[in-house]
């Protein structure tokens, strides 16, 4: 597969986001079936891993360090703090916390569960707004002073959180969502991004199975499924979206490529510093979703992709209320 860079890193231009091993989308895989998907990407050509302390509240690093160790020095390896599992007499709730002491603590319990000595790209997982992104970073900056982690990372950020950061610690790459339904990005922190030198890593780069052509019907979303909370996946807003499907699967047609594949192509067309990193439970789609590196678009398809799916055809916001308060990414219309 092609190489792309983040920080000191050559990568597989398409990552594995590990998350939905574990966590998010419903009842996570069996086991085995986990360490035989992750084992598959890495016979694939996959360099570069992604998980989080929050994912499964801790169990997607226990998975992840457990089947890679023994090929640690491979891959990259990205993971999260600063958003995690808390126990509380009533269960283990998920907690952003940004303090100096939070993220030390996320850091050790990660670099344990990984079964490693150090985290090659460590990300914020959110901005804690009630602490300054300086005293987050700053602390950062002293795992990686430390020998714990190589290289700095941020998640759902806004060019201008950005540029304060990487002001205290260069910021090696930026995490937030972006496809062909999410351009959020394009406003600002992508450009950003390549000003600094910091890779930008897609997270959903195919709109959490919508432009994949095999999920059509929300109300067979289980109960625990994250996509029952946003609102481009109302029964309303998500059956105007599918009639955009149409033109998109037409365009993978005449390409030659499957619909998953044509909109990752897309986004290794929005830069040498753009890196995706779709997840999946199913190895046929891990394997097609790796085809996609070897898909060239023509100016033309990309032109007609950006005027089919982009922020004025989709319908409904991306996060819930909630969800939006949490990031800082910079929104459309705000």
């Amino acid at each position: 597969m092609q190489q792309r860079r983040i920080g000191p890193f050559d990568v597989s231009a398409i990552g594995l986001g590990c998350m939905n091993l574990s966590h998010a989308y419903g009842a996570p895989p069996p086991v085995e079936d986990a360490e035989r998907l992750l084992l598959k990407a890495l016979d694939l050509g996959v360099t570069l891993f992604d998980t989080a302390a929050l994912y499964g509240f801790g169990a997607n690093e226990t998975l992840v360090g457990r089947v890679l160790k023994p090929h640690r020095s491979r891959i990259t390896l990205c993971s999260k703090g600063g958003m995690a599992g808390v126990s509380f007499p009533d269960g283990v709730k998920r907690v952003i916390d940004g303090s100096p002491a939070a993220i030390r603590r996320n850091c050790e319990d990660s670099l344990k569960r990984l079964g490693t000595d150090v985290i090659d790209l460590y990300y914020l997982h959110r901005w804690d707004k009630q602490v300054p992104i300086e005293d987050s970073v700053g602390e950062m900056a002293r795992l990686v002073a430390a020998g714990k982690v190589r290289a700095l990372g941020l998640s759902e950020v806004s060019a201008a959180t950005l540029r304060r950061a990487h002001a205290v610690h260069s910021i090696a790459a930026v995490q937030t969502e972006y496809s062909l339904w999410t351009r959020n990005p394009e406003i600002a922190v992508l450009a950003a991004c390549h000003k600094i030198g910091a890779t930008f890593v897609a997270f959903s780069p195919v709109a959490r199975a919508f432009l994949t052509n095999t999920f059509h019907d929300v109300s067979t979303l289980d109960a625990k499924d994250i996509r029952r909370s946003m609102p481009r996946f109302t029964a309303e807003h998500y059956a105007a979206n599918l009639r955009l499907l149409d033109g998109h699967v037409r365009l993978a047609s005449e390409v030659g490529c499957t619909p998953a594949q044509l909109a990752l192509a897309w986004l290794l067309t929005r830069g040498e510093h753009v890196v995706p990193i779709p997840g999946t439970t199913n190895p046929d789609h891990l394997a097609e979703d790796v085809g996609a590196a070897g898909v060239r678009l023509t100016p033309q398809t990309v032109a007609a992709l950006d005027a089919l799916i982009n922020q004025h055809t989709v319908v409904g916001a991306r996060y819930n209320a909630q969800a939006s308060s949490e990031v800082d990414t910079e929104e459309f219309g705000a």
